[in-house]
This record gives structure tokens, sequence and C-alpha cells, in this order.
């Protein structure tokens, strides 16, 4: 049996992250585990430097064991170092915080490889029971024909909808300002508003059961 962590939006909380995940690999005990980003590691705090450096980093250690989403704010600070045109839109959506951890004053000036990292990143995965993504999917498209733009962006009408879908779906995206994960039937939110104050949160799943079997915090 393998242990799913996942683990929802960092947002610069570099020390959030590092604590998590090793009470993750603590609670493992050996066993087989594999992580499961969904996204969102730049922003809002302050290291989100050391956040990118630390994820890749256990990436390059586990490279079977990590996978790592793409979320909005990674999309909008490719897009920024691309072209200019979009660096406001990055800097009021908190890019700001993200250029001041790199001691930089333009997106141009983001360390190549971080960037090739960022493009690289995949907006979704799916296990046999899950589908894991950062903002979430359409829900009047069958997930094979899903857009990029609602996998990284979309709210509504996912999050109201009450839509059985073809596999559980993973998600963070919109904060839980409460620090609890939204849990529905159908769906599961983690993003527990770390990057406002609240806590991380890890959902630990297995190989056989679809929902969650429970969840680590670190606040």
């Amino acid at each position: 049996m393998t242990l799913i962590y996942c683990i929802g939006d960092i947002h610069g909380c570099f020390t959030k992250l590092q604590a998590l995940v090793n009470r993750c690999i603590d609670d493992a005990a050996g066993r087989s585990m594999r992580f499961i980003f969904l996204g969102d590691y730049i922003d809002r705090g302050p290291q989100s430097r050391e956040t990118v450096e630390y994820i890749i980093g256990l990436q390059r250690a586990r490279p079977d064991h990590v996978i790592c989403l793409k979320g909005n704010h990674e999309d909008m600070a490719v897009a920024a170092y691309d072209d200019d045109a979009w660096l406001e839109n990055w800097l009021a959506n908190q890019g700001r915080s993200t250029l001041q951890s790199y001691n930089i004053s333009s997106a141009r000036d983001l360390p190549p490889a971080h960037i090739r990292w960022l493009r690289s990143l995949p907006t979704s995965t799916q296990d046999r029971h899950r589908f894991y993504v950062h903002a979430g999917i359409h829900p009047h498209r069958p997930l094979a024909a899903q857009d990029e733009f609602d996998l990284l962006w979309i709210r509504e009408p996912f999050l109201s909808s009450a839509k059985q879908f073809e596999l559980y779906i993973v998600h963070g995206h919109s904060p839980q300002l409460d620090g609890h994960p939204d849990i529905r039937p159908y769906r599961l939110n983690i993003d527990t508003g770390a990057g406002h104050g609240g806590p991380l949160t890890a959902a630990v799943f297995d190989d056989e059961h679809r929902p969650p079997l429970y969840f680590i915090t670190f606040k």
C-alpha cells in the first residue's frame, strides 16, 4: 500500500512547508509514500524562492515519488517573465512578494532554471480513485476535455456543483479561511489559507479508499 500526501496552496510559506513535509515523512514511518503538490508555491508569503528551491530539491531526491502541479500563480509568473504586459496583473496578485524573496525588481530576472521548472509543471494528475488539480474542473465537461484555464483558475460553477464527477476531485485555489478543509461527497478543497495566516494542510490517501483517510496540518 502506498500512502499519498497531497499538499495544498503554499504561497511562499516555507517554514510551514518544511515542517509539514517532515511530519508527513514521520507519519509514513518507512512505508511507501508519494507527495502530490497542488500548485501556488509562490506569492503572498515571504519565502517564495526558498519554497521553490526546496520543492525542486525534494523532487530531485524522490523523482518517482513527488508530483508537482501548476497553480495560477505559477502561470502568472511565467507569463510576466515572457511578456511585460502581464507584469501588472501578476503584481496585483501578490507577485511583488516573490520578487522581494529573490531580491530582484523584474520578472525577467527570475532564475532561468526556476522558470523552466515552473513552465514544465503539469496542470493535473490522476490515479484510480482521484483527479488532482489546482483550481478544479468545469462540471459540464468530462475530465479528458478540460480546459487549462479552468484547471488553473475556475471557481464557479465548480464550487457550487453537486455533480458526481468521474473521479474524486482534490483541489486547492479557493482558500478556506476557517483553516479547515472543505470536504464534499465528490470533491475536497485543501487550501486552508496558509498564505493568509492559516495552516498548511496535507490530505492523506491510500490506494484502496477514495476519500481522505485523515489530514496533517502545520500552523
